[in-house]
């Protein structure tokens, strides 16, 4: 009954090994430039950041600064320290719910435009290209003996792969150790142990990713390639062919029937990860549209209308009308929760402050009464300095003028740390009617008076004892 596994297994890999390397062929268009605008963007950014300074206390540093040994995020003027892990956590919901709604509208875009994998392979790719030059040239050479030729441009491409993979990692470590910092030691050997790892680490995994694996990764290592699809619907616009229109294939435009692909192949030729479209969505296909300015500039040159392959929804290559967003309930569903967790975000930045406390308690004791006739509560109060430099903070009561502070009123606190104070709240028996009444505690800065908050609480009178 069939094959055995074995020789099934031996027959694909055979089939995937005799595909050998793609080198796909250049082609321009409005989706290639498109496709370079984002390389450059995003690496202007990446590069870029780490030099930019703020100022900040008198004095300039860096304006993006993962400082983990202080456990701070410096992002221009605003600092964040772990208690404001929840802000983070939003903005990777952003992100997510982001990428959701995009492929839910028109498919893998970020894959194709965005993403780190496919950024840099195309940045090692025109590398590539620039040292053994097209396409045919490269699998001439790839196919070709070892040469003296062959072993000079093999050298020198790798050679700049690295000196790429080496200022990419170089980059990376720069937001963690400021970068000026950074490179002085890189000259004089002197970095840290974990900035020495992952130095090595990241240039070698840029290296191995974009300039070895390449393909390889959309087609067999990404996962959002396999979970994209329960994200699509039959609304969804993606890369697709028109098989109605291209159908049947002949060279011969003139031959009868025949459709507008002569077969050409070159949709093949230019894509990234080697599919062929034709044989309609597959999960390896990026969404980068450079089979459509391929295409395009074939049915231009055969007097053939354009679009033959094109960003276009199941729905659509059916004839179907086009269904508007606002009746496709995942888009709303992935709309809605942007729309929340993007107002969550804002809010939450909003109410970012320097200076936050907790109060707490005692649940031990609700109230005491002692011999000079007052009724004491007591509270922790748990004060959190985020700003960088060590304040000393007051604590006074806002609300009924009977509740009085006994006790010490100030603490101390070093910069980014959670100072705790006991304070005790009291006011004369019988001040008060007899229950839980509320309170405000005003924390503040007597150097900085715009330093302060507030927190609620509560103040419990006992009921009156008979003597």
């Amino acid at each position: 009954m069939g094959q055995p596994v074995s020789k099934i297994r031996a027959a694909k890999l055979e089939l995937y090994r005799k595909q050998g390397k793609i080198h796909a062929k250049a082609v321009s268009g409005r989706f290639n430039s498109l496709r370079w605008l984002c390389v450059g963007l995003t690496q202007i950014i990446f590069y870029g950041a780490c030099w930019l300074n703020w100022p900040a206390n008198g004095q300039l540093r860096q304006a993006v600064h993962f400082d983990i040994a202080h456990e701070k995020l410096y992002l221009f003027g605003l600092v964040l320290w772990p208690q404001d892990a929840l802000l983070l956590a939003l903005v990777l919901l952003i992100a997510a719910t982001g990428l959701f709604l995009t492929t839910a509208l028109a498919g893998r875009l970020f894959c194709g435009f965005l993403c780190p994998q496919t950024v840099y392979t195309s940045m090692f790719t025109w590398i590539e290209a620039r040292v053994e030059g097209d396409h045919l040239a490269r699998l001439q050479l790839d196919r070709g003996p070892l040469t003296l030729n062959k072993i000079v441009r093999k050298t020198l491409k790798h050679v700049l792969w690295a000196a790429l993979a080496a200022w990419t990692a170089i980059t990376f470590v720069g937001y963690f150790t400021p970068i000026r910092e950074l490179l002085p030691t890189l000259a004089d050997w002197q970095v840290g142990p974990w900035e020495a790892f992952w130095l090595i680490f990241y240039a070698a995994f840029t290296y191995v990713q974009a300039g070895l694996a390449r393909e390889a990764v959309c087609q067999h290592m990404c996962p959002y390639s396999r979970f994209q699809g329960v994200m699509f619907d039959p609304a969804t616009r993606s890369v697709a062919y028109d098989s109605k229109r291209g159908e049947p294939r002949s060279s011969q435009r003139r031959s009868s029937p025949a459709g507008d692909c002569i077969d050409c192949g070159i949709c093949v030729e230019v894509c990234p990860t080697g599919i062929d479209i034709r044989d309609g969505l597959q999960y390896a296909c990026i969404n980068c549209g450079l089979c459509i300015d391929a295409c395009d500039q074939v049915m231009t040159r055969i007097g053939a209308p354009t679009g033959l392959i094109r960003f276009a929804s199941e729905n659509e290559l059916a004839a179907m009308p086009r269904q508007a967003w606002f009746r496709r309930p995942r888009v709303i569903a992935y709309a809605a929760l942007l729309l929340v967790f993007a107002f969550l975000g804002g809010w939450t930045v909003s109410r970012h402050a320097e200076l936050r406390f907790d109060v707490l308690r005692d649940r031990g004791v609700l109230a005491r009464e002692t011999a000079d006739g007052q009724v004491e509560n007591a509270y922790t109060l748990q004060v959190m300095n985020l700003t960088e430099e060590a304040q000393e903070f007051a604590v006074a009561v806002v609300g009924d003028g009977k509740l009085q502070i006994v006790g010490p009123n100030t603490v101390s606190a070093a910069p980014g740390s959670i100072a705790p104070l006991q304070v005790t709240v009291a006011a004369p028996a019988g001040a008060l009617p007899a229950g839980t009444h509320a309170l405000r505690f005003h924390v503040f800065s007597p150097a900085q008076p715009a330093l302060h908050a507030e927190e609620a609480s509560t103040f419990r009178m006992p009921e009156a004892t008979g003597r």
